[in-house]
C-alpha cells in the first residue's frame, strides 16, 4: 500500500483562485517600455506580463564587449535607459529593404551573470530577459538600480518571433556575427514572467527550496 504520498503544488505567485475554486494561471499585466524605476518597483515575482515596445538582444560576446571596453551610452545606437536586453541569439533575414526576424528564443542566462550586474549599473536597463535565472549578484543589482529579471518561454522561438513586429536596428553587426550582435526589437504583447524582481524576491530560489524539502520527504520515505 503506498502512503504518505507528497503533492507537489506549483509555485503561488504564479496562480490566482478562480471563482469556482480552481486554480489558474495570473491575468498578464501591460508592460510598456521604456521602464522607469516605479515601474520596475511595481513588478514583482509571479506577476505575468505582456511587453510592448523597444527591446534590445544580447548575448555572451556584447555582455563581454560591455564590461570590458565600457562603451559610453552615445556610442550605442540606441538609448538602453528603460529598456529589456533579452538573452537571445535570434535567426534574422536580410531583405532587400531591411531585415526579418524569424526565429529568436531565449538563451541561458547565467552565462553571462559575471557580466549583469555591472550592465545593469551603468547602462541603466530596467529589465534583463531569458530563461533560467541568474545568481545572488545580479539579484543584488536588481534590488540596488531597480530592474527585474524576467523569464520567457524556450522552445517557442517561432512563436515569440510572432510577437516581434518590426527590426529597428543593429549594432556589432559585422564584428560579432547575427546570433552575438545587439538587434533593437519592436515588440508587441511579448509575454514573460517575473522570475525576479526589484525586492529582491527571486522564484528560482523558491522553487529550488521547495524542490529539496520534497526531496528530503522522499529521501525519508524511501528508508522507511
Amino acid at each position: 500500500m503506498r502512503k504518505n504520498m507528497t503533492q507537489v503544488t506549483p509555485p503561488a505567485p504564479l496562480l490566482e483562485k478562480g471563482a469556482g475554486g480552481d486554480f489558474k494561471i495570473k491575468r498578464a499585466k501591460s508592460l510598456k517600455l521604456p521602464m522607469t524605476r516605479k515601474d520596475a518597483l511595481d513588478l514583482h515575482v509571479g506577476d505575468v506580463v505582456l511587453i510592448k515596445g523597444l527591446l534590445v538582444t544580447g548575448r555572451d560576446k556584447l555582455h563581454k564587449y560591455l564590461c570590458k571596453e565600457r562603451p559610453p551610452k552615445e556610442v550605442i545606437p540606441f538609448n538602453l535607459d528603460g529598456t529589456i536586453l533579452y538573452h537571445c541569439g535570434p535567426i534574422i533575414e536580410k531583405t532587400p529593404k531591411d531585415y526579418r526576424f524569424i526565429a529568436g528564443g531565449p538563451t541561458t542566462s547565467m552565462r553571462v551573470e559575471m557580466y549583469e550586474a555591472q550592465i545593469i549599473a551603468e547602462y541603466g536597463i530596467r529589465g534583463v530577459m531569458g530563461k533560467g535565472g541568474m545568481g545572488r549578484q545580479t539579484l543584488g543589482a536588481l534590488r540596488k538600480y531597480g530592474c527585474v529579471y524576467l523569464h520567457t518561454i524556450g522552445g517557442a522561438a517561432v512563436y515569440l518571433a510572432s510577437r516581434v513586429k518590426r527590426v529597428s536596428g543593429v549594432w556589432k553587426l559585422e564584428e560579432f556575427g547575427m546570433t552575438e550582435a545587439m538587434w533593437i526589437l519592436q515588440v508587441n504583447d511579448f509575454p514573460a514572467i517575473v522570475t525576479m524582481d526589484a525586492h529582491g524576491k527571486s522564484l528560482h530560489d523558491e522553487i529550488e527550496m521547495s524542490s529539496r524539502t520534497v526531496l528530503k520527504k522522499l529521501l525519508r520515505l524511501h528508508q522507511v
